[in-house]
């Protein structure tokens, strides 16, 4: 990719429990995280990937897809949530007084 100085190094990357990708880029200013994520070519990779619905951020911090990147920027692309954490902390809890219990 072309070393002009007025690029702008981000990162774009997607996680699975068994797979991770990190891609690395230059775009010119003004990219957008929607911009960046397919130029990054993971959309291609992961089909199921659906940018009307996924949430997305820069470096854990929730972003909307028409946000300007900034040299350094880590975009990430987030999966939905499997279980609720509220429902997930109960059952560890009640868990936990069941053995207190015993």
């Amino acid at each position: 990719m072309d070393d002009a100085p007025d690029m702008v190094r981000v990162q774009v990357s997607y996680a699975r429990p068994e797979r991770q990708i990190l891609r690395e880029l230059r775009v010119a200013p003004g990219t957008r995280i929607q911009d960046a994520i397919r130029q990054s070519g993971i959309l291609t990779e992961v089909p199921d990937i659906d940018l009307t619905v996924a949430r997305v951020g820069i470096y854990g911090k929730l972003k909307p897809l028409d946000t300007v990147l900034r040299d350094g920027d880590r975009v990430e692309i987030y999966r939905p949530l499997v279980a609720d954490p509220k429902e997930t902390r109960r059952r560890r809890a009640q868990k936990e007084e069941n053995k207190k219990a015993r």
